[in-house]
């Protein structure tokens, strides 16, 4: 029992009790469990006279006005004083606004010499006319504490709270069913407070085992470690390790005598039987004062060292809590602010994106799509792969085949199982090295999109589309189309013959273009959300630049799709053209490569001296295998030639242009790139209005904030108490 472990303890520590009052006064107890003496009982269990015992003042019995609010009543020892001296204040909710917490904080009563039973119901009128704690004709309860102060030279120091009492019946106009639910809640939440020592008061003429007080007790303290019971009769069996203390209340007429000594009348009624057997530390309002006394020190002493580890840990989470809040933003000065500081933050992002120099931010290392210049790089490398191996409609054939052309020519064949396979007789060697990979891949399509794009940019971006490998029957489709639209050319074709060949050989260049731009234009804006959400570490205020900049994000998107489509026009609509020497070289080695082909069947290997020293050779005879050549198969060959060495030409260019220009220059280095729009020109350039709709606290946010530094401002006062 805890009266046997105080023995050797002093009456009381009054220096480490006032701390504690102290922190109840300044609201720790808002957010740290304090050690605390708690009164609680039913509404008729007799609390409002054991506390007029101990306190000596008159609790209001008016039904109307009886306890709606938790009182804490703190005892004082000061010499200094000639008599007694009583203070009140209210300590506001913690739920309640700041108008009205500064409401109540604003009322006291100081300076009282007495409170008496008329002067106590006043008080508590005074009280209700704030509107906040208990509007009595309307029976409300409220979470704020009225906090009295009695200090004189007689006084031992204790502290203690009353809690309303509990009731489970509604009286018609004063208390309702939502006011029982109230009321049990905050006497639970005070008794489950694993610090408070709880004072259960029950009447002498109930079952104690009925008494639902007696139930929630057993609850949240299981072992009675932290229960002391009040109850007028000595023939019950105990329960709670703190043990029992009788007190003999005063009845009806005795209180409206008002002349009735009540420790006189405890004394000699502690003298008649039965209650002459009580021991006299179990006995009267003196004996529990003393006893709380001594169990309210003793426990203190015991959980102190918690209480100060816990606060200390309390506001180093407060502190850090307002800090992920960020800077204040309630002026146009400071939500101006906080957009420059998240610019710089997003800009540095961005600029370490960019130069690839991943180590020096911890987003890199967390998110993949940050890394923009990997993801490009590793989409431009795949966008001139799907172009090489998938950009051409037809595939380009061996040069060494020479079979004369079916006359009429049939329409090309598409391959089987799908929209087209490479000839694979043969082609030159540096363009099987490109068309190859498809036939070997033994897929017979690509997707043009490898990313699945974000729903907002959806609607600019181009649909995937399967690109089919390239179709069988490229001579039979060339010698078709010039048959259909040659003139009166000799030995040559119409000059707008490539042209016409270029631009349906190229045809799948689009789909593979757009669904390129389509994916880096989706990795742009990724970056640009998540690391402007890593500059911001505020989702609201990313989510407001976007929509403020969105206007001119969709600009720069459609801007880069258009020069993609304006190259497009140009390679595979304009006129055929370059300056590059390899357009003559690739030609060269392909006309070289079919003549050596073709004379590869006549070749043999002489013996004599001279020959053996230059290898193979052939008759000057056998050079006459063009002779067995039609205008017009002689016609497509060289078509074919042509065709295949500007179409490598163009190729590369075109993928560099689109690579360079469109995605480069325009979505991501460039000057104008779609990162460059969230810069601090533009935020200087934000109105009042604008500033307020993107950096502007919400409600939320800002109730969040002063809650915050409510706690810490309370905290830091608490502190410095036990830290003294």
């Amino acid at each position: 029992m805890i009266a046997k472990e105080v023995e050797s303890i002093t009456l009381s520590d009054p220096g480490l009790l006032e701390k504690i009052d102290q922190l109840f006064a300044c609201n720790v107890g808002e957010y740290v469990d304090l050690p605390q003496l708690v009164v609680v009982g039913d509404q008729s269990s007799g609390k409002s006279s054991v506390l007029e015992g101990l306190t000596k003042l008159n609790f209001p019995r008016d039904s109307g006005l009886c306890t709606r609010f938790a009182t804490q009543i703190i005892f004082r020892r000061n010499v200094n004083l000639v008599g007694r001296e009583i203070s009140a204040s209210i300590i506001p909710a913690p739920d309640l606004g700041t108008d009205e917490a500064q409401k109540l904080r604003d009322w006291n009563a100081t300076g009282l010499q007495a409170l008496g039973g008329e002067g106590f119901a006043q008080m508590m009128r005074e009280i209700g006319d704030l509107q906040v704690i208990g509007s009595f004709g309307k029976a409300t309860f409220s979470n704020s504490v009225l906090r009295l102060e009695i200090s004189g030279p007689q006084e031992d120091h204790l502290s203690v709270v009353d809690v309303p009492g509990i009731f489970k019946t509604t009286i018609n106009g004063i208390t309702t069913k939502d006011d029982i639910v109230l009321v049990r809640n905050m006497v639970y939440n005070y008794m489950k407070n694993p610090r408070s020592v709880v004072l259960t008061v029950v009447p002498a003429n109930v079952d104690i085992a009925t008494q639902e007080i007696i139930e929630i007790a057993r609850e949240i303290d299981p072992t009675g470690e932290r229960t002391l019971q009040i109850m007028t009769k000595i023939d019950l069996n105990t329960s709670g390790k703190l043990g029992w203390i009788i007190v003999r209340n005063l009845g009806q007429q005795e209180l409206e005598d008002g002349n009735v000594d009540r420790d006189l009348l405890e004394k000699k009624w502690h003298q008649t039987p039965p209650w002459n057997r009580v021991r006299a530390e179990n006995f009267g309002i003196n004996a529990l004062g003393k006893q709380l006394q001594l169990v309210l020190t003793s426990h203190v002493r015991r959980t102190f060292p918690s209480v100060r580890s816990e606060s200390t840990k309390r506001l180093n989470a407060a502190r850090k809590a307002l800090q992920s809040l960020g800077t204040e933003r309630q002026t146009p000065e400071q939500q101006r602010m906080t957009l420059l500081d998240i610019v710089s933050s997003f800009q540095q992002i961005t600029h370490l994106a960019l130069v690839a120099n991943y180590s020096l931010d911890d987003i890199f290392d967390t998110d993949r799509d940050v890394r923009l210049a990997t993801m490009v790089s590793s989409r431009n490398e795949e966008f001139s792969n799907h172009v090489s191996t998938w950009g051409h409609e037809f595939a380009f054939t061996d040069t060494s085949q020479t079979d004369p052309l079916p006359d009429p020519l049939p329409e090309p064949k598409e391959p089987e199982g799908s929209k087209g396979s490479e000839e694979s007789a043969g082609s030159s060697e540096e363009f099987a090295a490109e068309i190859e990979p498809a036939k070997q891949c033994g897929v017979d399509f690509i997707p043009s999109r490898g990313i699945q794009a974000d729903e907002e940019v959806q609607e600019i971006l181009h649909d995937a589309v399967n690109a089919p490998r390239a179709k069988d029957g490229i001579s039979i489709w060339m010698g078709t189309v010039y048959r259909e639209s040659r003139g009166f050319e000799i030995g040559t074709f119409n000059h707008t013959l490539l042209s016409a060949l270029m631009k349906k050989q190229s045809a799948k260049w689009s789909t593979l273009a757009q669904g390129y731009m389509s994916d880096v234009i989706t990795m742009v804006h990724r970056f640009i959300k998540k690391a402007l959400l890593a500059a911001c570490g505020d989702i609201r205020i990313s989510t407001n630049v976007l929509t403020h900049l969105w206007d001119e994000l969709i600009g720069k998107y459609r801007q880069a799709i258009l020069h993609v489509d304006f190259l497009l026009k140009i390679e595979r609509g304009g006129t055929p053209m370059t300056l590059n020497h390899y357009l003559n070289d690739n030609l060269q080695k392909c006309r070289q490569k079919r003549f050596k082909e073709a004379l590869a069947s006549k070749k043999w290997k002489c013996n004599c001296n001279y020959c053996s020293q230059h290898g193979e050779v052939v008759r000057v005879s056998d050079l006459s295998y063009c002779d067995n050549m039609s205008n017009v198969e002689h016609t497509v060959h060289d078509l074919h030639d042509i065709l295949q060495a500007y179409y490598k030409v163009a190729r590369k260019r075109f993928v560099d242009n689109v690579c360079m220009q469109g995605a480069d220059y325009f979505l991501v280095t460039g000057p104008e790139a779609p990162m460059k729009l969230f810069s601090s020109s533009w935020v200087n350039g934000l109105s009042d209005k604008a500033l307020e709709e993107i950096a502007g606290e919400g409600g939320n946010t800002k109730r969040r904030r002063l809650q915050l530094q409510k706690e810490i401002a309370d905290l830091e006062v608490g502190r410095k108490i036990l830290l003294n």
